[in-house]
């Protein structure tokens, strides 16, 4: 059977009356890897992760165009029909540079992308001093974003994403995100929401058209969960800090053991052959073994004395 695009099976989750998307944020192979195997079927490939993981940098626009397509592609090319949703900050440019954004993620094999309105030296959604530009610029995003997709007649969604809350107000958000749906934006997203009736009052005043809900733990959002987001009516959910944060807390802690004590202090079961296993090991011996090599004929387990 033909392989079905994350693209496609996207776009079919936010036609589907009854469609929910959770997305877990992911920013490397290991972390994509790990959310698959829990048994997601959608990734979310968070800027702010892939800044740390890249460039060891704060989420102050620092990736680049390059940086953000080369990380979504491996990550998408990992599970090609699980959806993956990916940061694309502003753009990276005026139209031109929103269309070529648009056309390498599609080509990346992205199913969905968010694309906001502060200036190009932007910062993370739940910084404070925001910078926007003004709603034509927006919305000239917006649309050569859109255009790009109908051009290559593709299936990737593009995702109207709004910062205006925290420096311009609700109403002014919203109607931010209205012009945006206009243009023919697929789904709203309106960043740094800040109580549950905030949320539920987004919904309503843009029903039917689907929105985002960014999940920022300890952020301006309060906690909301999965189920409660699908129940105020949102349609997709993303996790943004959902591997990153116990991937640092885990790497603190084991980093401090192992100068405090000379040894990590690993779980027994965290051996080599585990670690390659999650990462495709035996997929890739079942492959070599179909095609007729010979490279694994003596096994991966490690010979017993």
């Amino acid at each position: 059977m033909p392989l079905v695009s994350g693209a496609t099976n996207l776009r079919k989750a936010l036609e589907d009356p009854n469609g929910f998307v959770s997305a877990p944020g992911v920013y490397d192979g290991l972390s994509a890897r790990m959310a698959l195997a829990a048994g997601f079927d959608a990734l979310y490939m968070t800027g702010a992760g892939t800044a740390a993981s890249v460039h060891g940098q704060a989420d102050l626009g620092i990736c680049t165009l390059n940086d953000m397509r080369a990380n979504a592609e491996m990550i998408a090319n990992l599970s090609p029909s699980t959806p993956l949703i990916a940061d694309a900050d502003t753009g990276y440019g005026g139209p031109i540079m929103v269309a070529r954004t648009t056309e390498q993620y599609a080509r990346a094999g992205v199913a969905g992308f968010h694309i906001e309105d502060q200036v190009q030296t932007k910062r993370c959604g739940h910084l404070g001093g925001k910078q926007l530009v003004d709603t034509s610029t927006y919305i000239t995003r917006i649309r050569a974003a859109v255009q790009a997709r109908q051009r290559l007649d593709n299936d990737i969604v593009v995702i109207a994403r709004t910062d205006a809350l925290q420096s311009l107000g609700y109403e002014e958000s919203v109607a931010r995100l209205r012009a945006a749906r206009d243009a023919g934006a697929d789904v709203g997203f309106l960043e740094g929401i800040s109580s549950r009736e905030m949320a539920a009052q987004a919904v309503r005043d843009l029903a039917p058209w689907p929105l985002l809900l960014n999940m920022v733990e300890h952020g301006s959002t309060p906690a909301i969960s999965a189920g409660e987001a699908k129940a105020l009516g949102f349609r997709m959910i993303i996790f943004p800090f959902a591997t990153i944060g116990p991937a640092l807390t885990a790497m603190r802690e084991g980093l401090e053991t192992l100068r405090r004590t000379g040894l990590p202090g690993l779980d027994p079961s965290l051996t080599p052959q585990m670690l390659f296993r999650v990462c495709g090991l035996d997929e890739s011996v079942r492959l070599d073994a179909e095609a007729g090599g010979g490279a694994f004929e003596g096994g991966v387990d490690l010979q017993k004395e």
